[in-house]
């Protein structure tokens, strides 16, 4: 049985997020905020692409305020900018995934791409 993990904190590892995935819960968005290009090449399975130039206005068109969002970008102060912009948008569940996608992958989770 896998337990039910925790809420979602400012900041979270990769293994939070993946627990969260295997657990099954449906109410959470990954957001990739690097380039398209990027994102294209590889990507977390299951990120969406609002690269972080575009980030709050395709936001707000797809997502509820109220939505658990992971966000990474290309390094650390990337992801920081996205979640801090989607934060100041009104987004009230946002973590930013440390380590990003390099630590996504380096632990062997799934990508696509």
């Amino acid at each position: 049985m896998i337990p039910i993990p925790e809420p979602i904190k400012i900041k979270s590892d990769v293994s939070a997020l993946k627990q969260r995935l295997d657990w099954g819960e449906p109410a959470l968005t990954i957001i990739d905020a690097r380039s398209r290009e990027a994102f294209n090449n590889n990507h977390i399975t299951g990120a969406i692409s609002f690269p972080v130039g575009e980030l709050v206005n395709r936001a707000l068109m797809n997502l509820e305020l109220i939505r658990d969002i992971y966000v990474y970008g290309g390094n650390e102060k990337e992801t920081a900018t996205a979640a801090n912009k989607l934060r100041d948008a009104g987004y009230e569940n946002v973590a930013e995934l440390v380590g990003g996608f390099e630590s996504w992958k380096a632990a062997g989770y799934p990508v696509e791409g």
